[in-house]
């Protein structure tokens, strides 16, 4: 039997007394997670899974991390509120001020990514003393109420009305782009529907635009060179604040620390989660450019919660940021990600491959349910959305292991 109980028993006893999230109750298809190492983990049943999907997108440093099990082993017990000043906590700070664009040297402390694109959004309304705020039609922002209304996801409308004041402009989906064109011929037009919804809608109103590094979970959109250089000198134009959501795409997702540093642009914040510790301890964290920061010495700060700057969340954010460094896993992901990509590109009977580093795309010509339940059926855990599968695997996977993947796709494409 499996350790802590078969598993019908153990989601009858979680149905009856926790909620799963996203889904009807009824219909919950959950994973009892004994463990992992490295690429994979191992279920209730004592099978081993791929972990194609790194979690929840988290997972960039793997499962079972020798260095990060023994730096929270060692933080456990420390209880200290918002305000307290610890070791770790100062030296997080001092390395996300260290791999952050220049200028990004001060970090706001929280608990998840949709709580670090709620106080980057406060931080700018109080900064500018204006309310509206910039977000694309296809993103996804986090999961509070708020977060949700600057999401252009369908998971927003039960909501509605949500946060007053979202205006939004078009996505870099180059291959549907909504001009018909290509990247090689466009003059990114995409960006520059950012200008066209701010002046029909008063820029001296509008606080803050704040777009994914990558399109995550909507599609894995990365951008065409020159995009955020574009987005940058709009927001110039008119004294709005940028906003580079790094929740997905950071932490070496891309190959870079974060997406936008494929270009020679500085945010005004940066917002990050998931890789941030690696999924080993809840965190996020808003990297706030010198111009902003100052604000705050004069005017209240009016972002905190009991559980802000956490000891656990400020070792795994230490650990992870060394970990990264030690390892070299943001070149790894770069020479994986242009191997996977080669890989990916000779598949047959797909509509379209995208993506940079270790996030990738591979979109169907239909919906991607049958080759999705053909991966699970061969034990590798992915996402996926519509027509989309989405490849997103820990940092540490191997050459190796990361061919032998792609093997159980290209299987599972010719079943579906």
């Amino acid at each position: 039997m499996p350790r802590g109980g078969r598993l019908s028993d153990l989601v009858t006893r979680q149905r009856d007394h926790v909620f799963f999230t996203w889904t009807a109750q009824k219909q919950a298809a959950p994973m009892e997670i004994l463990g992992g190492e490295g690429a994979r983990f191992q279920t209730g049943d004592g099978q081993w899974w791929w972990d194609l999907g790194s979690t929840t997108w988290n997972a960039n440093l793997g499962h079972g991390h020798p260095a990060m099990k023994k730096a929270l082993a060692d933080a456990a017990g420390l209880i200290a509120g918002p305000t307290a000043v610890f070791p770790d906590k100062v030296r997080a700070g001092e390395l996300l001020a260290e791999i952050a664009p220049q200028g990004l040297s001060k970090s706001f402390l929280c608990l998840s990514g949709a709580e670090a694109n709620e106080n980057a959004i406060k931080m700018a309304r109080l900064v500018t003393g204006r309310q509206k705020v910039v977000a694309r039609t296809r993103s996804y922002h986090g999961a509070t109420l708020a977060m949700l209304s600057l999401s252009g996801d369908p998971r927003r409308e039960p909501f509605e009305p949500g946060l007053p004041g979202v205006l939004r402009f078009t996505d870099p989906y180059c291959y549907r782009c909504f001009k018909g064109l290509t990247p090689d011929v466009c003059e990114r037009e995409c960006a520059t529907d950012l200008e066209s919804t701010v002046l029909e809608n008063d820029p001296s109103t509008v606080a803050a635009v704040i777009v994914e590094g990558v399109t995550g979970a909507n599609g894995v959109f990365p951008a065409p060179r020159g995009y955020f250089t574009r987005l940058r000198e709009i927001c110039d134009r008119y004294g709005i604040i940028l906003i580079a959501d790094e929740v997905l795409s950071g932490f070496g997702r891309t190959g870079k620390w974060f997406a936008v540093d494929h270009e020679p642009v500085i945010p005004d914040m940066i917002t990050c989660a998931k890789g941030l510790t690696g999924g080993y301890a809840p965190g996020g964290a808003v990297l706030v450019h010198e111009r902003v920061a100052h604000h705050f010495d004069d005017h209240t700060l009016l972002c905190g919660l009991t559980s802000y700057g956490h000891p656990l969340t400020c070792t795994a954010i230490r650990a992870a940021i060394e970990t990264y460094r030690d390892e070299n896993l943001l070149e790894k992901a770069t020479s994986l990600g242009v191997h996977l990509g080669e890989r990916l590109h000779k598949l047959k009977n797909v509509a379209n491959v995208r993506g940079i580093g270790l996030l990738w795309a591979v979109e169907l010509h239909q919906d991607a349910t049958p080759v999705y339940q053909a991966l699970k059926k061969r034990r590798v855990y992915t996402h996926k959305r519509d027509n989309n599968i989405y490849l997103a695997p820990p940092l540490v996977i191997s050459r190796e292991q990361l061919d032998e993947v792609v093997g159980l796709l290209e299987e599972s494409l010719e079943e579906a």
